[in-house]
């Protein structure tokens, strides 16, 4: 497929938001990514661009024919990558520096919805400012008349845009049973209560959540802090993630900032449970720096922080293949924008059974090229 042809294919009605990321050359003067998303004006649909220079960003908006002209000058000459959202399917664009393009498209097993096209939109949380949530006062985000704390916005950000993947995933859920959902790591349990009172609350489902880390004193508290809220399907138990058995069939694993192997052992017992689906965002992955070799790539890794980031990037990548292996559907998102962490990328994957043998055999001939062994591998 062309990115001619993809254009056409992903800049339409059908178009949720495009985020291009990756600068080929590093300047103060151009953007460091661009987000466009199509926007009403009128009785028209545009594209409004937001290209972020510095710490300012700057919007233009498009009709159809210059808005995919721009994209494609864009990719071309200018940055790594393009990531297409739409309503139907993903698809992904890789930019060389010598300009040669690769071109991943993806259809989608469940319609996402579209959002509001309004072009003065302000930004729509799923828990809004202004409503009091109990959970989030005892955290310390919100206060007793709903105002988030300045200096919590940046949780109350990651916390609502937590609950935009869980809102993706609901198809995936059976309303008319109890889902079990574990959590592994849940640390003080911001995103566990949210995805909780998201699920049950206000949504409606019959969930039980079992929130699992190695802090005594923290689960102590989220117990109480879950019984005061008369959340009677929402236990915290101090547990390791790989000797976790106090179950045989769970719906969803979450795992979010688990370190290290900690994060395989959470998939690895993702996949045995047959989970419909995975949230992941992966933290620390050190077992592949101090494995990682090739004499082709002595260039990049002779760097200690260019050998880290290419740690992180090929261990994901075997996990993510290792799961479509599996017969899962995946995807690499940004959770929270890398100004806020730089543990920003959210691994998801859904359960399709269509297993991708194909994908399994290419990470394990790419890990041999690297002198990988990774746990993943030993564990599914």
């Amino acid at each position: 497929m062309t990115i001619e042809e993809l254009l056409d294919k992903c800049i339409n009605d059908k178009l949720i938001d495009l985020t291009i990321s990756g600068p080929k050359i590093a300047s103060s003067e151009m953007p460091k990514k661009v987000k466009v998303r199509p926007v009403q004006l009128n009785s028209d649909v545009s594209y409004q661009s937001s290209e972020y220079i510095g710490t300012k960003v700057f919007h233009t908006n498009y009709n159809d024919d210059e808005i995919k002209i721009k994209v494609s000058e864009w990719i071309k000459n200018d940055f790594k990558q393009a990531q297409f959202m739409m309503t139907d399917a993903d698809a992904q664009v890789l930019s060389s520096k010598k300009g040669k393009l690769t071109v991943k498209y993806r259809k989608l097993t469940e319609q996402r919805k579209q959002k509001d096209l309004s072009h003065n939109r302000s930004k729509s949380y799923i828990l809004k400012e202004g409503e009091c949530v109990d959970f989030l006062v005892d955290l310390g985000v919100m206060t007793k008349d709903g105002k988030v704390v300045k200096a919590k916005y940046d949780k109350y950000r990651q916390i609502n845009r937590f609950l935009e993947f869980i809102e993706d995933i609901i198809p995936q859920l059976d309303k008319s049973s109890e889902q079990t959902i574990i959590d592994f790591g849940c640390g003080k349990s911001y995103l566990t209560f949210a995805m909780y009172y998201y699920l049950k609350v206000l949504k409606g489902y019959d969930i039980r959540i079992v929130g699992l880390d190695l802090k005594e004193d923290v689960i102590e508290k989220c117990n109480l802090l879950s019984k005061k809220y008369g959340y009677d399907k929402l236990k915290f138990l101090v547990g390791d993630i790989a000797s976790y058995e106090d179950v045989t069939k769970v719906d969803m694993v979450v795992t979010l900032h688990a370190c290290d192997t900690a994060t395989d052992y959470a998939l690895a017992k993702a996949v045995k449970w047959g989970a419909k689906v995975i949230l992941s965002v992966p933290c620390c992955q050190h077992e592949a720096n101090t494995m990682i070799k090739n004499e082709l790539l002595s260039p990049v890794f002779s760097y200690g922080i260019l050998k880290e980031r290419m740690a992180a990037i090929f261990t994901d990548a075997v996990r993510t293949n290792l799961l479509e292996e599996a017969g899962y559907q995946t995807q690499i998102l940004e959770f929270i924008d890398m100004e806020h962490t730089p543990k920003n990328l959210l691994i998801r994957a859904v359960y399709t059974g269509r297993k991708n043998l194909q994908a399994g055999e290419k990470v394990r001939l790419m890990e041999k090229e690297l002198n990988l062994n990774l746990t993943l591998n030993k564990l599914v």
